[in-house]
């Protein structure tokens, strides 16, 4: 017996929040000290990056990055938004997530509302693996993926840390995407993968060592070694043409198919060695990390945003979202044919 078709769920459109003016290298070149870790690949700084303002919470910045959605689809298109899928890279307070602020920001009513964490910097794709199983299963008609990257400015710029080499990579920035049953912009297909043995791999270092909410001196940062970095670098190369290439076989697509690759953007090392991996020019792989750094769950969807909106994609091209979270304990890709945006 034939088993029913799937409704067709499509990613109509994103819009993105960078926050302040930027922030260029040299800002850190006065803090740096001497850092064993310096002259990693991993921590390459780039040109520029974005930090959130002081009083700026995680709920501005989503505030702030879904207005080109409602400019372009109608003030009251999120009001009957049935799925809000969140994702805070450091959350406003403890305990909570920040689904509900949104939803109340943003005027909305969600029957459902999901906080992810363990998504990461591919917590965007994560996302849309949920918001298509639900919408299909008939949860509703739409949903809005939103997510926060706020630690740049927040972590890793604590006069502590700002020293460190690895504070110089993060950038901060916000983006939604507006899914719906449609097929105006068809999600093609996801590949979601967690590797739970590496979860270990990813831990906040304070010295001297206290647990992260206990009070005490020193300032919190990523704990990295070159023995991490290393096992980072590879599982990262390999990771993420893994699952773009799981897509895309699966759909009878080759590399060349691919109109837009758009990945999470770590460092300019991993961009290059997973272009190079799939085989595709430069001019197919969207980044902004000279101008916004490591924008972690954020990269993607700003990215997609930038593209689009620099029509370096056009209606009926295959684009194929791909990345790797944390010390490489998740990692996910999803595809798309782009529908174009309403004029």
């Amino acid at each position: 017996m034939n088993q029913p078709s799937r409704p067709a769920v499509s990613l109509i459109d994103v819009s993105s929040y960078l926050p302040g003016e930027p922030v260029p290298a040299d800002y850190y070149t006065q803090y740096a000290e001497s850092d064993a870790l310096r002259d990693n690949l991993m921590f390459r700084a780039p040109r520029f990056r974005h930090h959130v303002a002081t009083d700026e919470s995680a709920v501005d910045m989503i505030e702030r990055a879904a207005q080109g959605i409602l400019e372009r689809h109608g003030k009251d298109t999120l009001e009957d938004v049935d799925i809000l899928i969140t994702h805070t890279q450091l959350p406003d307070i403890p305990f909570c997530g920040s689904g509900g602020g949104i939803a109340h920001r943003l005027g909305m009513r969600p029957s459902t509302v999901l906080d992810l964490h363990n998504g990461g910097c591919a917590a965007f794709v994560l996302g849309i693996n949920l918001a298509r199983q639900l919408l299909a299963a008939g949860a509703g008609r739409s949903a809005l993926i939103a997510i926060a990257q706020n630690a740049a400015g927040q972590v890793f710029d604590q006069p502590a840390v700002r020293s460190k080499s690895q504070a110089s990579v993060p950038g901060d920035g916000a983006a939604v995407g507006l899914l719906t049953l449609s097929d105006q912009s068809p999600i093609i297909d996801v590949e979601c993968r967690t590797y739970g043995q590496y979860a270990g791999d990813m831990t906040y270092t304070i010295d001297p060592p206290r647990k992260w909410w206990e009070p005490g001196p020193g300032a919190g940062y990523i704990g990295f070694t070159e023995d991490k970095i290393t096992k980072v670098l590879a599982r990262g190369n390999r990771q993420v043409p893994e699952v773009a290439l799981a897509v895309c076989h699966r759909n009878h697509l080759s590399p060349a198919d691919i109109g837009l690759l758009v990945t999470n953007q770590p460092n300019r090392v991993f961009l290059r060695n997973w272009r190079e991996a799939l085989e595709l020019p430069e001019s197919r792989h969207v980044d902004t990390f000279d101008e916004c750094g490591n924008l972690f769950g954020a990269g993607i969807p700003i990215n997609l945003d930038r593209a689009i909106s620099e029509n370096r994609v056009q209606p009926g091209e295959v684009v194929v979202m791909a990345g790797f979270a944390h010390a490489g304990d998740f990692a996910g890709a999803a595809a798309f044919r782009w529908g174009g945006r309403p004029q």
